[in-house]
């Protein structure tokens, strides 16, 4: 169990920056995000040292022959709670991801299994909006590259919200169907993949890029599979070319073509930073999303029996349906619990 007196320091801290911000001394809002970060855990530490105090009383009452039978049924119930609040303390006063709270860049592209897969990669654009859609988010399609019968051939979308990253970022990785496609004659069923790629959105201040390093190409959108037939140069084409990176953008508006095509260059150049300094305790980026070859799965959405299974936690649903309509939530939930416990066995 983390030290009582750490507890203590981490609740002056908290105390000192509720004074500071009474006070309007410092700079506020830099205060207010560490307050705010700091609130859920001071109030986790509270709780605890409240039930130690309540436990302390207890035993105390031992002492007492009138009050010892009340006392020590007391005490049994609550000894037998404290590993719960020691487990939510725990989890309260694990590192966080700066990251979290922030709005993420979605890509989705369709890897192995040709239009079936566009079709696949489709189907998971509808899901993340419908997600989005439940949980209140801002769903904004960046760039939209169809193929001949409607299936996906690339997305990139920018959702935002209350802690959109820390919902989405496991969901990086490829997705394989198993399904029998539309445009399968003899009832087969196929095997095909998409790969999904979640960034966090980058800061202006995270990421500085130098205006030489940038090629700016405006363009027309037209052609089957854009998102807009223009008949202006109003798509936008922006190629980092240290790295290569190439990212286009094809709104109505030169203008805002160009600034949501920086701010994805930015996210994409501020996760290949993440990634290189998280190298040592997480996959890269390029492992997490893989060729796009369906043996490098981390999902399997299986219609005829109507399965979903995450390959990284043995989770098993049986509701591919509700899943596919954006019921994430359950797991989601068991991701993020995963990852918790692995990081509370690193601290012990």
């Amino acid at each position: 169990m983390v030290p009582l007196d750490k507890l203590y320091e981490i609740v002056q801290r908290f105390e000192y920056l509720e004074a500071q911000m009474t006070a309007g001394g410092g700079d506020i809002a830099k205060l207010g995000r560490e307050y705010a970060e700091l609130r859920p855990v001071v109030a986790e530490i509270r709780a605890y040292r409240q039930f130690l105090e309540d436990i302390e009383a207890a035993q105390a009452m031992l002492d007492d022959p009138e009050m010892r039978d009340l006392a020590q049924d007391e005490l049994s119930q609550l000894e037998a709670r404290l590993p719960e609040l020691e487990d939510k303390l725990q989890l309260a006063l694990l590192p966080k991801d700066a990251a979290d709270a922030r709005p993420a860049i979605l890509e989705i592209r369709p890897g192995t299994g040709g239009e079936e897969a566009a079709l696949f990669a489709g189907d998971l654009l509808r899901m993340y909006q419908r997600y989005a859609e439940a949980k209140g988010w801002a769903f904004e399609i960046i760039e939209l590259s169809q193929s001949e019968i409607g299936g996906v051939k690339e997305v990139v979308a920018r959702i935002s919200g209350d802690h959109v990253f820390a919902r989405l970022k496991f969901e990086s990785g490829v997705h394989r169907v198993q399904r029998v496609p539309e445009t399968e004659s003899g009832g087969r069923i196929h095997t095909s993949a998409a790969t999904v790629a979640v960034l966090p959105e980058a800061a202006d201040v995270d990421i500085q890029i130098d205006p030489n390093d940038l090629r700016i190409d405006t363009m027309r959108s037209s052609g089957a599979g854009g998102q807009h037939v223009n008949t202006t140069d109003s798509a936008v084409r922006i190629t980092h070319e240290p790295t290569g990176i190439v990212v286009t953008s094809s709104e109505k508006s030169q203008h805002r073509n160009r600034e949501i095509a920086l701010q994805v260059l930015k996210t994409r150049l501020f996760d290949m930073e993440r990634q290189r300094a998280a190298e040592e305790r997480s996959a890269s980026r390029a492992a997490q999303v893989g060729s796009g070859d369906r043996s490098e799965r981390i999902r399997t959405y299986n219609f005829p029996q109507g399965r979903m299974t995450d390959h990284r936690i043995n989770l098993t649903l049986y509701k591919l349906d509700q899943v596919m309509q954006g019921d994430l939530d359950e797991v989601i939930d068991a991701l993020t619990a995963d990852a918790q416990a692995a990081m509370l066995a690193e601290m012990q």
